[in-house]
Protein backbone atom coordinates (compact mmCIF):
# COMPACT_ATOMS: atom_id res chain seq x y z
CA UNK A 1 0.00 0.00 0.00
CA UNK A 2 1.69 3.59 -0.74
CA UNK A 3 2.45 5.30 2.30
CA UNK A 4 0.71 8.85 1.94
CA UNK A 5 1.17 9.75 5.53
CA UNK A 6 3.24 12.76 3.86
CA UNK A 7 0.26 14.20 3.44
CA UNK A 8 -1.05 14.38 6.75
CA UNK A 9 0.76 17.87 7.80
CA UNK A 10 0.56 20.32 4.62
CA UNK A 11 -3.81 19.14 4.86
CA UNK A 12 -3.90 20.08 8.26
CA UNK A 13 -2.05 23.32 8.21
CA UNK A 14 -4.56 24.08 4.79
CA UNK A 15 -7.39 22.99 7.41
CA UNK A 16 -6.32 25.55 10.12
CA UNK A 17 -6.75 28.37 7.07
CA UNK A 18 -10.13 27.09 6.52
CA UNK A 19 -10.94 26.96 10.48
CA UNK A 20 -9.61 30.48 10.56
CA UNK A 21 -11.69 31.79 8.03
CA UNK A 22 -14.65 30.48 8.80
CA UNK A 23 -14.74 31.48 12.59
CA UNK A 24 -13.60 35.33 10.81
CA UNK A 25 -17.23 34.80 8.42
CA UNK A 26 -19.44 33.44 11.73
CA UNK A 27 -18.34 36.81 13.55
CA UNK A 28 -21.18 38.96 11.36
CA UNK A 29 -24.47 37.58 10.55
CA UNK A 30 -24.62 37.62 6.81
CA UNK A 31 -21.84 35.76 6.10
CA UNK A 32 -22.18 33.20 9.48
CA UNK A 33 -24.22 30.48 7.23
CA UNK A 34 -20.90 30.57 5.64
CA UNK A 35 -18.29 30.38 8.31
CA UNK A 36 -19.93 27.17 9.43
CA UNK A 37 -20.03 24.98 6.08
CA UNK A 38 -15.89 26.30 5.83
CA UNK A 39 -15.74 25.36 9.40
CA UNK A 40 -17.73 21.67 9.07
CA UNK A 41 -15.53 21.26 5.33
CA UNK A 42 -11.75 21.94 7.06
CA UNK A 43 -13.40 19.37 9.44
CA UNK A 44 -14.61 17.07 7.44
CA UNK A 45 -10.49 17.06 5.67
CA UNK A 46 -8.69 17.01 8.89
CA UNK A 47 -10.86 13.62 9.14
CA UNK A 48 -10.65 12.14 6.13
CA UNK A 49 -6.46 13.05 6.13
CA UNK A 50 -6.28 11.15 9.34
CA UNK A 51 -7.11 7.70 8.41
CA UNK A 52 -3.46 8.44 6.41
CA UNK A 53 -1.75 7.49 9.89
CA UNK A 54 0.76 4.77 9.42
CA UNK A 55 -0.61 1.29 11.54
CA UNK A 56 -3.67 2.42 12.10
CA UNK A 57 -6.04 -0.02 12.34
CA UNK A 58 -10.15 -0.88 13.20
CA UNK A 59 -11.47 1.29 10.39
CA UNK A 60 -14.57 -0.44 10.34
CA UNK A 61 -15.15 0.37 14.36
CA UNK A 62 -13.97 4.22 13.29
CA UNK A 63 -16.25 3.57 10.13
CA UNK A 64 -19.34 2.94 12.26
CA UNK A 65 -18.28 5.45 14.71
CA UNK A 66 -18.33 7.93 12.22
CA UNK A 67 -21.85 7.45 11.05
CA UNK A 68 -23.54 7.24 13.95
CA UNK A 69 -22.17 10.27 15.35
CA UNK A 70 -22.25 12.07 12.42
CA UNK A 71 -25.68 10.69 11.64
CA UNK A 72 -27.06 12.03 14.80
CA UNK A 73 -25.55 15.25 14.64
CA UNK A 74 -27.17 16.29 11.43
CA UNK A 75 -30.74 14.79 12.04
CA UNK A 76 -30.64 16.92 15.73
CA UNK A 77 -28.91 19.76 13.85
CA UNK A 78 -32.30 19.46 11.20
CA UNK A 79 -34.85 18.96 13.82
CA UNK A 80 -34.06 21.29 17.03
CA UNK A 81 -36.16 24.44 16.77
CA UNK A 82 -34.15 27.43 17.42
CA UNK A 83 -35.22 27.62 20.89
CA UNK A 84 -33.95 24.60 21.46
CA UNK A 85 -29.81 25.57 20.22
CA UNK A 86 -28.96 26.47 23.65
CA UNK A 87 -29.55 23.10 25.05
CA UNK A 88 -28.33 21.38 21.88
CA UNK A 89 -24.93 23.58 21.82
CA UNK A 90 -24.20 22.61 25.50
CA UNK A 91 -25.44 19.01 24.39
CA UNK A 92 -22.89 18.40 21.88
CA UNK A 93 -20.49 20.81 24.10
CA UNK A 94 -20.71 17.92 26.74
CA UNK A 95 -19.78 15.17 24.10
CA UNK A 96 -17.18 17.20 23.10
CA UNK A 97 -15.71 17.23 26.31
CA UNK A 98 -16.21 13.42 27.09
CA UNK A 99 -14.40 12.85 23.82
CA UNK A 100 -11.66 14.39 24.79
CA UNK A 101 -11.68 12.78 28.22
CA UNK A 102 -11.84 9.01 26.57
CA UNK A 103 -8.58 10.29 24.38
CA UNK A 104 -6.89 11.43 27.58
CA UNK A 105 -7.53 7.95 29.64
CA UNK A 106 -6.50 5.74 26.11
CA UNK A 107 -3.28 8.30 26.51
CA UNK A 108 -2.92 7.28 29.91
CA UNK A 109 -3.37 3.36 29.83
CA UNK A 110 -0.58 3.12 27.37
CA UNK A 111 2.89 4.44 27.58
CA UNK A 112 2.58 7.71 27.68
CA UNK A 113 6.20 9.60 29.41
CA UNK A 114 5.72 11.57 32.13
CA UNK A 115 5.08 14.70 30.31
CA UNK A 116 2.74 13.28 27.97
CA UNK A 117 0.89 11.62 30.78
CA UNK A 118 0.36 15.56 32.69
CA UNK A 119 -0.99 17.14 29.49
CA UNK A 120 -3.11 13.70 29.20
CA UNK A 121 -4.00 14.86 32.95
CA UNK A 122 -5.01 18.42 32.65
CA UNK A 123 -6.71 17.60 28.99
CA UNK A 124 -8.85 14.60 30.88
CA UNK A 125 -9.67 17.03 33.80
CA UNK A 126 -10.89 19.89 32.13
CA UNK A 127 -12.66 17.53 29.34
CA UNK A 128 -14.71 15.30 31.86
CA UNK A 129 -15.62 18.78 33.92
CA UNK A 130 -17.16 20.01 30.68
CA UNK A 131 -18.93 17.15 29.97
CA UNK A 132 -20.95 16.59 33.44
CA UNK A 133 -20.91 20.42 33.71
CA UNK A 134 -22.32 20.48 29.97
CA UNK A 135 -25.18 18.03 30.77
CA UNK A 136 -26.89 19.49 33.94
CA UNK A 137 -26.99 22.87 31.67
CA UNK A 138 -28.62 20.94 28.98
CA UNK A 139 -30.93 19.64 31.61
CA UNK A 140 -31.76 22.79 33.54
CA UNK A 141 -32.07 24.19 29.87
CA UNK A 142 -34.51 21.58 28.86
CA UNK A 143 -36.64 21.82 32.14
CA UNK A 144 -35.52 18.67 33.55
CA UNK A 145 -34.00 20.40 36.59
CA UNK A 146 -34.93 23.38 37.96
CA UNK A 147 -33.20 26.40 36.83
CA UNK A 148 -32.95 28.45 40.05
CA UNK A 149 -29.20 27.57 41.68
CA UNK A 150 -29.28 24.46 44.14
CA UNK A 151 -27.11 24.69 46.81
CA UNK A 152 -26.58 23.19 50.11
CA UNK A 153 -24.58 24.17 52.98
CA UNK A 154 -20.50 24.02 52.98
CA UNK A 155 -21.53 23.24 49.26
CA UNK A 156 -18.23 25.14 47.96
CA UNK A 157 -15.81 23.90 50.40
CA UNK A 158 -17.41 20.30 49.31
CA UNK A 159 -16.47 21.30 45.83
CA UNK A 160 -13.37 21.73 46.49
CA UNK A 161 -12.37 19.06 48.04
CA UNK A 162 -13.70 17.00 44.93
CA UNK A 163 -11.19 18.92 43.15
CA UNK A 164 -8.46 18.57 45.46
CA UNK A 165 -9.08 15.29 45.45
CA UNK A 166 -9.27 14.76 41.72
CA UNK A 167 -5.80 16.36 41.00
CA UNK A 168 -4.04 13.94 43.70
CA UNK A 169 -5.29 11.14 42.01
CA UNK A 170 -3.85 12.76 38.70
CA UNK A 171 -0.86 13.08 40.29
CA UNK A 172 -0.43 9.66 41.67
CA UNK A 173 -1.14 8.16 38.19
CA UNK A 174 1.54 10.09 36.72
CA UNK A 175 4.01 9.70 39.95
CA UNK A 176 2.85 6.29 41.18
CA UNK A 177 4.57 6.90 44.64
CA UNK A 178 4.97 3.96 46.51
CA UNK A 179 3.91 5.55 49.69
CA UNK A 180 0.49 4.95 47.96
CA UNK A 181 -0.33 1.49 48.09
CA UNK A 182 -2.81 1.54 45.61
CA UNK A 183 -2.28 0.91 41.57
CA UNK A 184 -3.08 3.01 38.57
CA UNK A 185 -6.03 0.57 37.97
CA UNK A 186 -7.72 2.42 41.00
CA UNK A 187 -6.62 5.60 40.40
CA UNK A 188 -7.66 6.09 36.74
CA UNK A 189 -11.71 5.86 37.92
CA UNK A 190 -11.90 7.52 40.44
CA UNK A 191 -9.42 10.82 38.53
CA UNK A 192 -12.53 10.58 36.41
CA UNK A 193 -15.58 9.97 38.92
CA UNK A 194 -14.09 12.64 40.25
CA UNK A 195 -13.24 14.79 37.84
CA UNK A 196 -17.24 14.37 36.91
CA UNK A 197 -18.36 15.10 39.85
CA UNK A 198 -16.43 18.36 40.41
CA UNK A 199 -18.46 19.39 36.47
CA UNK A 200 -21.99 18.47 38.48
CA UNK A 201 -21.20 20.49 41.61
CA UNK A 202 -19.90 22.96 40.23
CA UNK A 203 -22.78 23.89 37.88
CA UNK A 204 -25.39 22.54 40.09
CA UNK A 205 -25.53 25.93 41.76
CA UNK A 206 -25.69 28.15 38.86
CA UNK A 207 -28.63 30.00 37.91
CA UNK A 208 -30.75 29.85 34.94
CA UNK A 209 -30.07 33.31 34.13
CA UNK A 210 -26.20 32.64 33.77
CA UNK A 211 -26.44 29.47 31.55
CA UNK A 212 -25.47 31.09 28.22
CA UNK A 213 -22.50 31.89 30.41
CA UNK A 214 -21.76 28.99 31.60
CA UNK A 215 -22.63 27.30 27.72
CA UNK A 216 -19.83 29.36 26.74
CA UNK A 217 -17.18 28.61 29.04
CA UNK A 218 -17.38 24.84 28.94
CA UNK A 219 -17.31 25.43 24.79
CA UNK A 220 -13.91 26.73 25.63
CA UNK A 221 -12.90 24.16 28.26
CA UNK A 222 -13.73 21.41 25.34
CA UNK A 223 -11.25 23.20 23.01
CA UNK A 224 -8.33 23.52 25.33
CA UNK A 225 -9.18 19.73 26.50
CA UNK A 226 -8.86 18.91 22.89
CA UNK A 227 -5.63 20.88 22.53
CA UNK A 228 -4.17 19.68 25.06
CA UNK A 229 -5.48 15.59 23.99
CA UNK A 230 -3.28 16.96 20.89
CA UNK A 231 -0.35 16.84 22.88
CA UNK A 232 -0.79 13.53 24.21
CA UNK A 233 0.39 11.56 21.95
CA UNK A 234 4.04 10.19 20.82
CA UNK A 235 3.94 12.44 17.64
CA UNK A 236 1.75 15.64 18.39
CA UNK A 237 -1.58 15.69 16.37
CA UNK A 238 -1.89 19.55 15.22
CA UNK A 239 -5.04 19.51 13.68
CA UNK A 240 -6.22 18.73 17.51
CA UNK A 241 -3.88 21.28 18.86
CA UNK A 242 -4.94 24.13 16.04
CA UNK A 243 -8.35 23.68 16.39
CA UNK A 244 -8.89 23.17 20.30
CA UNK A 245 -6.81 26.21 20.66
CA UNK A 246 -8.92 28.70 18.31
CA UNK A 247 -12.44 26.89 20.04
CA UNK A 248 -10.89 27.78 23.34
CA UNK A 249 -9.79 31.08 22.78
CA UNK A 250 -13.07 32.20 21.22
CA UNK A 251 -15.20 30.41 23.89
CA UNK A 252 -13.17 32.45 26.74
CA UNK A 253 -13.59 35.90 24.58
CA UNK A 254 -17.06 35.03 24.30
CA UNK A 255 -17.60 34.63 28.01
CA UNK A 256 -15.61 37.48 29.24
CA UNK A 257 -17.21 39.65 26.87
CA UNK A 258 -20.98 38.11 27.66
CA UNK A 259 -19.72 38.21 31.63
CA UNK A 260 -18.85 42.07 31.13
CA UNK A 261 -22.56 42.27 29.27
CA UNK A 262 -24.21 41.21 32.41
CA UNK A 263 -21.71 43.44 34.56
CA UNK A 264 -20.30 40.23 36.57
CA UNK A 265 -17.26 38.46 37.27
CA UNK A 266 -16.49 34.92 35.92
CA UNK A 267 -16.06 33.75 39.31
CA UNK A 268 -19.40 35.52 40.62
CA UNK A 269 -20.92 33.73 37.86
CA UNK A 270 -19.80 30.21 39.04
CA UNK A 271 -19.60 30.25 42.79
CA UNK A 272 -21.92 33.61 43.14
CA UNK A 273 -25.27 31.37 43.23
CA UNK A 274 -26.87 34.16 41.50
CA UNK A 275 -30.97 34.42 42.11
CA UNK A 276 -30.72 31.83 44.70
CA UNK A 277 -31.73 34.26 47.40
CA UNK A 278 -34.55 37.12 46.71
CA UNK A 279 -34.72 40.67 47.88
CA UNK A 280 -36.13 41.41 50.96
CA UNK A 281 -37.97 44.47 52.26
CA UNK A 282 -39.08 45.24 48.80
CA UNK A 283 -42.47 45.93 47.92
CA UNK A 284 -43.32 47.07 44.47
CA UNK A 285 -45.74 49.97 44.03
CA UNK A 286 -48.52 50.23 41.30
CA UNK A 287 -49.95 47.40 39.48
CA UNK A 288 -49.99 45.08 35.95
CA UNK A 289 -52.42 46.57 33.62
CA UNK A 290 -53.65 44.80 30.74
CA UNK A 291 -54.51 46.42 27.28
CA UNK A 292 -55.89 44.53 24.18
CA UNK A 293 -54.67 44.66 20.67
CA UNK A 294 -56.98 47.06 19.13
CA UNK A 295 -55.50 49.89 21.68
CA UNK A 296 -52.14 49.38 21.03
CA UNK A 297 -52.55 49.35 17.31
CA UNK A 298 -53.64 52.94 17.74
CA UNK A 299 -51.27 53.88 20.40
CA UNK A 300 -48.76 52.20 17.50
CA UNK A 301 -50.11 54.50 14.42
CA UNK A 302 -50.08 57.68 16.02
CA UNK A 303 -45.80 57.24 17.00
CA UNK A 304 -43.31 59.05 15.59
CA UNK A 305 -41.13 56.22 16.62
CA UNK A 306 -41.13 52.72 17.90
CA UNK A 307 -38.54 50.39 19.11
CA UNK A 308 -39.06 46.77 19.40
CA UNK A 309 -36.96 44.85 22.53
CA UNK A 310 -37.21 41.27 21.72
CA UNK A 311 -36.34 38.14 23.71
CA UNK A 312 -36.86 34.59 24.64
CA UNK A 313 -40.40 34.74 24.52
CA UNK A 314 -40.17 35.70 20.43
CA UNK A 315 -38.45 32.80 19.77
CA UNK A 316 -40.56 30.39 21.96
CA UNK A 317 -43.29 31.70 19.68
CA UNK A 318 -41.89 31.96 16.73
CA UNK A 319 -43.17 34.82 16.13
CA UNK A 320 -40.53 37.03 14.19
CA UNK A 321 -42.27 36.54 10.88
CA UNK A 322 -44.61 38.34 12.40
CA UNK A 323 -42.70 40.87 13.85
CA UNK A 324 -41.05 42.27 10.35
CA UNK A 325 -44.43 42.38 8.89
CA UNK A 326 -45.55 44.35 11.59
CA UNK A 327 -42.62 46.77 11.16
CA UNK A 328 -43.35 46.61 7.64
CA UNK A 329 -46.43 48.43 8.44
CA UNK A 330 -45.21 50.77 10.59
CA UNK A 331 -42.52 52.16 7.81
CA UNK A 332 -45.28 52.38 5.32
CA UNK A 333 -47.18 54.44 7.64
CA UNK A 334 -43.86 56.90 7.46
CA UNK A 335 -43.36 55.05 11.59
CA UNK A 336 -39.22 55.01 12.72
CA UNK A 337 -38.91 51.59 13.20
CA UNK A 338 -35.73 50.54 15.43
CA UNK A 339 -34.63 46.89 16.91
CA UNK A 340 -33.42 46.55 20.44
CA UNK A 341 -30.37 43.80 20.99
CA UNK A 342 -29.47 43.37 24.80
CA UNK A 343 -26.06 41.02 24.11
CA UNK A 344 -27.50 38.45 26.23
CA UNK A 345 -31.06 38.23 24.89
CA UNK A 346 -32.76 34.58 24.67
CA UNK A 347 -30.16 32.21 25.75
CA UNK A 348 -27.33 32.28 23.68
CA UNK A 349 -25.50 35.07 21.86
CA UNK A 350 -26.79 36.50 19.02
CA UNK A 351 -30.16 34.18 19.57
CA UNK A 352 -32.29 37.63 18.55
CA UNK A 353 -30.36 38.42 15.24
CA UNK A 354 -29.99 35.23 13.63
CA UNK A 355 -34.32 35.03 14.10
CA UNK A 356 -34.66 38.68 12.92
CA UNK A 357 -32.08 37.83 10.55
CA UNK A 358 -33.77 34.26 9.21
CA UNK A 359 -37.38 36.93 8.69
CA UNK A 360 -35.61 39.18 6.70
CA UNK A 361 -35.14 42.20 9.12
CA UNK A 362 -32.06 44.42 7.71
CA UNK A 363 -28.92 44.27 9.93
CA UNK A 364 -28.57 47.68 10.14
CA UNK A 365 -32.33 47.79 11.65
CA UNK A 366 -30.53 46.13 14.88
CA UNK A 367 -28.81 48.13 17.59
CA UNK A 368 -27.06 46.77 21.05
CA UNK A 369 -27.21 48.13 24.36
CA UNK A 370 -24.83 50.64 23.92
CA UNK A 371 -26.32 52.07 20.89
CA UNK A 372 -29.94 52.25 21.91
CA UNK A 373 -30.51 53.27 25.13
CA UNK A 374 -30.00 56.54 24.52
CA UNK A 375 -32.62 57.12 22.34
CA UNK A 376 -35.74 55.11 24.60
CA UNK A 377 -36.20 58.54 26.34
CA UNK A 378 -37.58 60.23 22.59
CA UNK A 379 -39.25 57.38 21.84
CA UNK A 380 -43.50 57.17 21.52
CA UNK A 381 -44.04 53.37 22.30
CA UNK A 382 -41.29 50.21 23.09
CA UNK A 383 -42.75 46.81 22.23
CA UNK A 384 -41.55 44.46 24.88
CA UNK A 385 -41.30 40.62 22.93
CA UNK A 386 -40.94 38.36 25.29
CA UNK A 387 -38.09 40.14 27.15
CA UNK A 388 -37.86 39.95 30.54
CA UNK A 389 -34.44 39.82 32.41
CA UNK A 390 -32.89 42.41 29.97
CA UNK A 391 -35.32 44.92 30.42
CA UNK A 392 -36.01 44.97 34.41
CA UNK A 393 -35.29 48.19 35.74
CA UNK A 394 -34.45 46.03 39.45
CA UNK A 395 -31.37 46.43 37.80
CA UNK A 396 -31.10 50.03 38.75
CA UNK A 397 -31.80 49.33 42.18
CA UNK A 398 -29.37 48.82 44.79
CA UNK A 399 -29.89 45.75 47.21
CA UNK A 400 -31.72 44.23 44.25
CA UNK A 401 -30.00 40.54 42.58
CA UNK A 402 -29.99 42.03 39.06
CA UNK A 403 -27.91 45.27 40.63
CA UNK A 404 -25.30 46.31 38.48
CA UNK A 405 -26.65 44.19 35.01
CA UNK A 406 -26.74 46.36 32.12
CA UNK A 407 -30.19 46.29 30.90
CA UNK A 408 -32.18 47.96 27.94
CA UNK A 409 -33.82 51.07 29.42
CA UNK A 410 -37.07 50.67 28.27
CA UNK A 411 -38.95 52.17 31.17
CA UNK A 412 -37.95 55.98 29.63
CA UNK A 413 -39.69 55.70 27.05
CA UNK A 414 -43.42 57.53 26.62
CA UNK A 415 -45.15 53.87 26.36
CA UNK A 416 -44.23 50.45 27.30
CA UNK A 417 -45.86 47.42 26.01
CA UNK A 418 -45.32 44.10 26.97
CA UNK A 419 -46.33 41.09 25.14
CA UNK A 420 -46.51 38.02 27.49
CA UNK A 421 -48.31 34.76 28.00
CA UNK A 422 -48.19 35.29 31.81
CA UNK A 423 -47.09 37.37 34.62
CA UNK A 424 -44.39 34.91 35.58
CA UNK A 425 -40.94 35.78 36.71
CA UNK A 426 -37.92 35.32 33.72
CA UNK A 427 -35.79 33.33 33.87
CA UNK A 428 -33.85 34.66 36.73
CA UNK A 429 -36.56 34.54 39.05
CA UNK A 430 -36.51 37.74 39.33
CA UNK A 431 -39.96 39.87 39.94
CA UNK A 432 -39.94 42.63 36.99
CA UNK A 433 -40.36 46.50 38.23
CA UNK A 434 -41.24 47.16 34.67
CA UNK A 435 -44.73 45.74 34.27
CA UNK A 436 -46.01 47.38 36.92
CA UNK A 437 -44.90 51.35 35.89
CA UNK A 438 -47.57 53.80 35.16
CA UNK A 439 -46.27 54.08 31.58
CA UNK A 440 -46.25 49.88 31.03
CA UNK A 441 -49.50 47.88 29.69
CA UNK A 442 -49.45 44.47 29.68
CA UNK A 443 -50.75 42.55 26.54
CA UNK A 444 -50.99 39.09 27.48
CA UNK A 445 -50.85 35.88 25.03
CA UNK A 446 -48.69 33.85 22.79
CA UNK A 447 -46.25 36.39 20.91
CA UNK A 448 -47.06 35.19 17.44
CA UNK A 449 -51.13 35.47 18.07
CA UNK A 450 -51.06 39.18 19.68
CA UNK A 451 -48.40 40.46 17.00
CA UNK A 452 -50.95 39.24 14.30
CA UNK A 453 -53.80 40.75 15.79
CA UNK A 454 -51.81 44.07 15.97
CA UNK A 455 -51.19 43.76 12.18
CA UNK A 456 -54.57 42.70 11.70
CA UNK A 457 -56.18 46.12 13.48
CA UNK A 458 -53.04 48.44 12.12
CA UNK A 459 -54.50 47.07 8.83
CA UNK A 460 -57.71 48.60 9.26
CA UNK A 461 -56.74 52.22 10.61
Amino acid sequence: MIDLSWLIDPIYIVTVFFFIIGMHRMSHPLTARSGIVWAGAAMLIATLVTFLTPNLTNFALMAIAIVIGGGFGYFAAKRVEMTGMPQMVALFNGMGGGAAAAISAIALLGSASAAEGSVAIIGGLIGAISFSGSIIAFMKLQGWLRPRPITFPGQQIVNMAVLVFAVFSGICIILQPAWVPVSVAVFLPLFFVLALGFGLLMTLPIGGADMPVVISMYNAFTGLAVALDGFSFATPNYAMVVAGIIVGAAGSLLTLNMAKAMNRSITNVFFGAFGATEESDVKIQGSMKAIEADDVAVMLAYADKVIIAPGYGMAVAQAQQKVKELADLLEAKNITVKYAIHPVAGRMPGHMNVLLAEAGVSYDHLFDRDEINPEFESTDVVLVIGANDTVNPAAHREGSPLFGMPILDVEQAKNVVVLKRGQGRGFAGIENDLFYRDNTRMLYGDAQETVGKLVQALKKL
